[in-house]
């Protein structure tokens, strides 16, 4: 309220006593600071003050106006509570020039309302206050829940270093308590072995941002990092460390190195499906036993180690290996293949290792370079390692352990960088026993064995087999031969102890002989055509073809050991190994010919 100061003299009219009051009261009205308007019960206005002007935006506000033509929307409450008596308190109003908020008492005289008086102010500013404040609570609990839901850990002080937050990713990481460290100031909590040192106090003495590594309760490592908040003044006023838990970090570490290591074994996958794929587009196999051989090979590509084949003659163990190198990285060196049985034994060692000038009589002047040297970057097969003497194996076993070996009449060794893969269709554990084979270089080829079956044992691979091979002779014979059904059928009848080998010689010499362009029964060699067949006709008794299969390879099996002096003849005319032909006698009930054991 407005201080009022009234001077009178000591002598007054009762018309200037009057007119003093009047005046007394207005001066009073206007000094207060809420607007004040007194209507009778007509709503006309009797007192009005300024600040009920300035609120209503009436500068011309006066007595004598009526209420209901100032402001038409009040008038109805106003009217109400004249009319019931009864005051109305903290009533709201939206006005054009401000929001005010109003108490409406009646004015009572012997008994009856004759007027009202309405006390309101403007709360425009206020509102406007409070918006402000709430939003700065809005902001505040947002930045709260911020810190909270960060991942990294957030320990945040005063200028001072003393503590005013933490959040929960701290108290997870550092397994500290925040009631444990709230208002205790940094240096204490280092003085006390909490830290092993401080970044907050690093901050506020170099004024930047410092990272360090930080040791929490003598055990736990975590980097931290200090940031300084300055205030408009230039000072420090809040120093922001963010914490990472050097332990997540290596975990995420790990966990990246083993998804980066994921991705380099699918790309491996991926990549050896690709070459298994294109492998199988130069081969002709449908059995599972091929496919799994090929896979075999496609994996072992890749690696620098040496590799075995093993199989009956004729089954493909020079494709296998040739196909071996071409996947692997030393697919743009050489391939040189060396046949250990059609090479003399006087000339096996200046063939596969060379030798020097003057050597011995007869020797190139010049010295020449062997079968091994040649291989230099690239891969040798050694086919029919097993006819392999045992002095050249211990050269051999040189060239793989020690990456070395000497030419004939040489001074010293020379290095050599080739890759070993070796084929036989013999035994060679069983040489090995029988010492024919040294165990050494046996375990050094055995690394990553590959057998092949025979084509007996895998006849579905025989149909596309045939295909394959009739188009070639007829593309390279510029022929048109096509091959009658039972012929096939017939083809898969055949054991084939030559395997695959035979199975083209066979094939070629039918296309060449052949009369007419259909290849037919009359066309087989005969071998596939003759008695051996005849007797070996399936029976017309409805018998399944796995025992129709099963009495023809009991009669061959009974012929071949009839003809044999022992199982051990037997087994090698048949291309099997001697317990692999007991296994089938076993199974076949033919223990009548185990005398010949």
């Amino acid at each position: 309220m407005e201080s009022v100061r009234l001077e009178m003299g000591d002598a007054r009219s009762p018309v200037e006593t009057g007119v003093m009051h009047d005046l007394l009261w207005d001066a009073a009205l206007d000094a207060s600071r809420n607007g004040i308007i007194i209507v009778d019960t007509e709503g006309k206005i009797l007192k009005c003050n300024k600040a009920a002007m300035r609120a209503l935006g009436r500068p011309d506000l006066a007595p004598g106006q009526f209420h209901r033509d100032i402001v038409p929307s009040a008038w109805p409450d106003l009217k109400h509570v004249m009319e019931t008596g009864i005051p109305q308190t903290g009533v709201r109003l939206e006005l054009p020039h401000a929001h005010i908020i109003a108490n409406r008492s009646p004015i009572f005289m012997d008994g009856r309302v004759v007027g009202l008086i309405s006390v309101f102010q403007d709360i425009s500013e206020y509102e406007a206050i409070i918006s402000e404040l709430k939003g700065y609570q809005e902001l505040h609990q947002e930045l709260a829940a911020i810190i909270e839901i960060s991942s990294d850990g957030l320990y945040i002080t005063d200028g001072d270093a003393n503590t005013i937050r933490v959040n929960q990713a701290y108290e997870r990481i550092t397994g500290l308590k925040r009631e444990d460290l709230i208002g205790y100031n940094m240096r204490d909590l280092v003085a006390r072995g909490v830290f092993d040192r401080s970044v907050t106090l690093e901050v506020l003495k170099r004024r930047e941002q410092v990272s360090i590594m930080q040791r929490v309760l003598g055990n736990k490592l975590v980097m931290v990092t200090g940031n300084p908040i300055f205030n408009e003044k230039g000072e420090i006023a809040l120093v922001v460390t963010n914490v990472r838990d050097m332990t997540e970090l290596n975990e995420l570490r790990s966990k990246l190195e083993e998804t980066q290591l994921l991705n380099v074994r699918f790309q491996e996958a991926l990549l050896e499906q690709e070459r298994f794929e294109h492998v199988l587009k130069d081969m002709v196999i449908k059995s599972e036993a091929m496919v799994r051989v090929v896979r075999r090979a496609v994996k072992v590509a890749g690696v620098e180690t040496s590799v075995l084949i093993t199989g009956e003659s004729g089954v493909g163990k020079s494709m296998l290996a040739r196909i071996v190198h071409q996947l692997s990285p030393r697919k743009d060196g050489p391939f040189v293949k060396i046949n250990c049985g059609t090479i003399p034994e006087s000339l096996m060692e200046s063939e596969l290792f060379g030798y020097e000038k003057g050597a011995f009589t007869g020797a190139s002047a010049g010295g020449k370079a062997g079968l091994v040297e040649m291989a230099q970057g690239g891969t040798v097969f050694l086919d029919e390692i097993g006819d392999l003497k045992v002095d050249m194996q211990v050269k051999l076993l040189q060239v793989i352990e020690e990456k070395s070996f000497s030419r004939i009449g040489a001074m010293k060794p020379q290095s050599v960088d080739v890759r070993i893969i070796a084929a036989t269709h013999h035994d060679l554990k069983e040489l090995t026993d029988k010492g024919l084979f040294r165990s050494d270089l046996y375990y050094r080829l055995h690394v990553i064995p590959i057998h092949i079956p025979p084509l007996r044992e895998r006849k579905d691979d025989i149909p596309i087999l045939v295909q394959r091979i009739l188009a070639k002779f007829n593309q390279s014979l510029k022929l048109k031969k096509r091959l009658a059904p039972e012929v096939v059928y017939r083809l898969m009848e055949y054991p084939f102890p030559g395997n695959v080998r035979e199975l083209i010689n066979i094939m070629e010499r039918m296309i060449i002989l052949s009369e007419s362009q259909e290849i037919t029964l009359s066309d087989l060699p005969m071998e596939l055509s003759g008695s051996f067949f005849r007797e070996g006709a399936p029976p017309e008794n409805g018998l399944s073809l796995k025992a129709m299969l099963s009495a023809m390879e009991s009669r061959i099996l009974s012929r071949v050991l009839e003809e044999s002096r022992s199982i051990t003849e037997a087994a090698h005319r048949l291309g099997v190994h001697p317990s692999t032909l007991c296994r089938k006698m076993t199974r076949l009930r033919l223990g009548s010919f185990a005398k010949k054991q």
